[in-house]
């Protein structure tokens, strides 16, 4: 046998409960914006150009763009079309950025974790120092939000063997690091379960702008024709989860925010056929079905 996670069993789609989302909506789209700070000098993060000898300003300044300019472009067009948004937050953001988390939870918009800084990756530290990292992050979020976040994606998508049993046991209802489902999937961990709730590796503007070099038009038409496909898979009666990952320092460059533009409008048009939600809300209407109906 090969190895396995163990944490989920195979479910075909073709064997799926036909629930539904709040109006009898079977297609749930969010938005996750991540928010990421990066150290200066040192550590990871995506590149624009491939990455010289340390001090790298070029990349770092590329991505510093997006929590100075970019954020504040696209917080005003999901106002202009009045769309909610998970954010998924570095807790070093709070330090860094403070008015842009400040702006995001005047709109009432979900925080979610999202480690420390995506400078490090969770999943080479031993267990001890994971779940230290993740307790600062929850901690963080706790002190400025007022309430512990409920989901969580760890920076780079990077989970250790014990990840989903850490972020279980430090009270997360749900993780989005795991891409493989349409539809929310129940986790096991070594004290209870978490839900897996699809977090998009397609329809997200890193892995499509910066690793495939897809340009912004590319981008906004896949979202389209994304969000188009599955209007028409869900006739099966089967309820999904479109998610759309988005970055400002990628997307909130103005070309690539003018195309974003288009997606969202031709989205948002459509509301009273789907529901425009955050991840949280997709976890809490999850819990109002019937136990067995989510695989």
């Amino acid at each position: 046998m090969l190895p396995h996670h163990g944490r989920f069993p195979y479910s075909p789609w073709s064997a799926r409960s036909t629930e539904s989302w709040p109006g009898d909506r079977k297609l749930a789209i969010y938005l996750g914006v991540n928010l990421e700070h990066f150290a200066f000098g040192e550590g990871l993060g995506a590149e624009l150009a491939p990455g010289g000898p340390q001090p790298d300003v070029l990349n770092y300044a590329w991505r510093e763009y997006g929590n100075r300019v970019g954020a504040f472009r696209l917080l005003q067009l999901l106002d202009e079309l009045d769309l909610p948004c998970t954010v998924l937050l570095n807790s070093a953001m709070y330090a860094h950025a403070p008015a842009l988390v400040d702006a995001h939870r005047l709109r009432g918009d979900e925080i979610a974790g999202h480690g420390r800084t995506n400078s490090e990756r969770q999943s080479t530290l031993p267990e001890p120092e994971e779940a230290r990292l993740i307790a600062e992050a929850t901690a963080a979020i706790m002190m400025n939000e007022g309430h512990a976040p409920r989901g969580w994606l760890s920076p780079w998508i990077a989970e250790s063997a014990v990840t989903p049993d850490l972020l279980q046991e430090a009270g997360y209802s749900y993780s989005l690091n795991w891409c493989m489902d349409d539809q929310p999937v129940w986790k096991t961990t070594r004290k209870g379960r978490i839900l897996s709730i699809p977090y998009p590796q397609e329809a997200n503007d890193i892995p499509a702008i910066v690793a495939r070099k897809d340009g912004a038009d590319q981008f906004a038409q896949m979202l389209i024709d994304d969000f188009a496909e599955r209007i028409q898979q869900t006739s099966d009666g089967v309820p999904q989860v479109m998610g759309i990952a988005l970055h400002p320092y990628i997307i909130g460059q103005p070309y690539r925010l003018r195309a974003l533009r288009r997606a969202l409008a031709t989205i948002a048009d459509e509301r009273d056929k789907v529901w425009i939600t955050t991840a949280g809300a997709i976890f809490d209407h999850c819990m109002t079905w019937p136990e067995g109906s989510i695989p």
